[in-house]
C-alpha cells in the first residue's frame, strides 16, 4: 500500500499516478473516509481523555456525595458514547482499508504513458532472429508433440491448461529448474522451497488480493490460496519481522509450480503451452533499502537476461506503459523470447520493483543504523524464469529440417545428449 502521507499530503500527484496506470479508482472517497477516521480518533481519544480525568475527580470525592453521584452519571455518559464512537470507528476503518487496499502502488516517473501492451518501449534486444524455414512452424503442431507433451490426457485428468510433461518434455522442463537454480546458487542468491498455499493475509501482503479479477485459485474449505508465482511466499517470509540494516539487501529464490486461472484468456494466445493454468517457475526476490532498490531493479532485469543468453534465445527488454504495469509494481521490465515458428514475442519473466507498497502490507522492515527508527524495505521481484515458453522457444528455434530439436548446450549436461528426437 502507498504512504498514507503521499495521499494526504499530494493527492495530485496521486490522481496523476492512478490516471497514468489506467485503474479505476475513488482516490476521492478513500481521502474523504480517511479524513472522517482521523477526526473519529481524535474524538474518541478526547473522550477518552475526558473519562479519564473524570475518573481522577471522582476518586476525590466522597463516596455517595451529591457531586459523587453526578460524576457517576457523567462517567457513564462518557462510556455510551465511547462505545458508540468505537463502533463507528471500527465501521470507518473497515471501509477505508478496503478503499485503501484498491488504490494502486504510483508509476516511476520513468515509466512511459501508454494503455495497453503497443504502449510499451523497447528497452533492449539481443540476438539475431532466426530466418523462418520451410519447417519451421509452432510447437503445437508438431506432429509428435504428444510424445512430449501430452494435454488430451491433462485434460481428461484435470481440465484444459494442465498438461502431462512426458519422457523428453518432462526432463527438459526438469533440466530448466536445475539450470535456472544452479545459476541463481553461483550468483550468491540463496535457494528455498515454498509451500504451494498461502493464506488471505499473504495474499493480501504482495498485492494478489483484494482482486477484482480473481485469478488466483481459492480453497474455500480451507480458505488457502493456490499461489501464482513464488513471490508470495518468499516474500511473507519476512513479514512483521524487523531486520537490521546490515543484513540488507537479501536476496532468495524459489522454485515452484504456479496456479493461475487466467480469466479471459482466448485465442491464439492459449494454444499449446503458451497460456497454461499450471506451469514451473523459479522467482527472485530482493528485499532492500529504499536508496538502492532501482539500481537493484537494473541488476534483477540483467541477470534475468543472462539467463537468455546462456540459452541463446534472442529477446527483447520492454520498459512496460503506465497502462500494461501490474497493480503493485512502481516500475517492471517484461522479458519476451522470440518463437520463430510462431512468429511472435512470448513473454517469460516479469522483472518489477514495488518500493515500499509490498512492505507496508506485510509490514516489513529494518532498524537504520544511523537514526535508529525502524523503516519499511524496498521489495523487488523477477522471473528467473518461467518454464513454459523458455521451453517453447527452445522446442520451436532448435526446430531442424529432420524434425529433432536441437538443445542449448548449456542444457547437454542436464538432459545427457544435444538433441531431443521425433518419436
Amino acid at each position: 500500500m502507498i504512504d498514507p502521507k503521499i495521499l494526504r499530503e499530494s493527492p495530485d500527484a496521486a490522481r496523476e499516478g492512478i490516471r497514468k496506470k489506467h485503474i479505476d479508482c475513488d482516490l476521492d472517497a478513500a481521502l474523504k473516509t480517511d479524513e472522517d477516521r482521523r477526526k473519529l480518533i481524535v474524538e474518541v481519544e478526547s473522550l477518552r481523555a475526558e473519562q479519564k480525568l473524570a475518573n481522577v475527580e471522582m476518586a476525590k470525592l466522597p463516596k455517595g456525595s451529591p457531586e459523587f453521584l453526578d460524576k457517576i452519571g457523567t462517567m457513564k455518559s462518557l462510556s455510551s458514547r465511547i462505545k458508540e464512537a468505537d463502533v463507528s470507528l471500527k465501521e470507518l476503518e473497515e471501509v477505508w482499508t478496503e478503499r485503501y487496499l484498491n488504490i494502486p502502488n504510483l508509476p516511476h516517473e520513468s515509466v512511459p504513458e501508454g494503455k495497453s501492451e503497443e504502449d510499451n518501449v523497447e528497452y533492449k534486444s539481443w540476438g539475431d532472429i532466426p530466418k523462418q524455414e520451410q519447417y519451421h512452424i509452432p510447437h503445437y503442431d508438431f506432429d509428435w508433440l504428444d510424445s512430449i507433451l501430452d494435454f488430451k490426457r491433462g485434460t481428461k485428468v484435470t481440465g484444459a491448461g494442465f498438461p502431462f510433461f512426458v519422457g523428453d518434455g518432462a526432463r527438459l522442463a526438469r533440466s530448466l529448474v536445475s539450470f535456472f537454480l544452479d545459476q541463481a546458487n553461483e550468483a550468491g542468491i540463496q535457494e528455498m522451497g515454498v509451500p504451494y498455499f498461502v493464506n488471505e493475509a499473504s495474499a493480501m501482503a504482495t498485492g494478489q488480493l483484494p482482486d477484482k479479477e480473481a485469478q488466483m485459485y481459492h480453497v474455500v474449505e480451507d480458505d488457502l490460496y493456490a499461489i501464482p508465482t513464488a513471490e508470495v511466499p518468499l516474500t511473507n517470509f519476512l513479514r512483521d519481522e524487523i531486520l537490521d540494516e546490515s543484513e540488507l539487501p537479501l536476496y532468495r529464490c524459489g522454485y515452484s509450480a504456479c496456479f493461475r486461472r487466467e480469466a479471459g484468456s482466448y485465442g491464439k494466445d492459449v494454444r499449446g503451452l503458451n497460456r497454461v493454468h499450471q506451469f514451473d517457475k523459479v522467482e527472485i526476490v530482493k528485499w532492500v533499502k529504499p536508496e538502492t532498490s532501482y539500481d537493484e531493479l537494473e541488476s534483477l532485469r540483467e541477470y534475468s537476461e543472462s539467463l537468455l543468453q546462456k540459452l541463446g534465445l534472442p529477446y527483447r527488454a520492454l520498459l512496460m506503459c503506465g497502462g500494461d504495469m501490474g497493480f503493485s509494481q512502481t516500475k517492471q521490465y517484461d522479458l519476451e523470447v522470440w518463437a520463430v515458428g510462431q512468429q511472435r514475442w512470448l513473454e517469460v519473466s516479469s522483472c518489477s520493483n514495488f518500493e515500499s507498497f509490498q512492505s507496508r502490507r506485510a509490514k516489513i522492515r529494518f532498524r537504520d543504523s544511523e537514526t535508529g527508527k525502524n523503516e519499511f524495505v524496498h521489495t523487488l521481484n523477477g522471473s528467473a524464469l518461467a518454464i513454459p515458453r523458455v521451453f517453447v522457444a527452445i522446442l520451436e528455434n532448435g526446430l531442424q529440417a529432420d524434425c529433432s530439436v536441437k538443445l542449448p548446450e548449456v542444457l547437454v549436461p542436464y538432459m545427457g545428449k544435444d538433441r531431443i528426437e521425433p518419436k
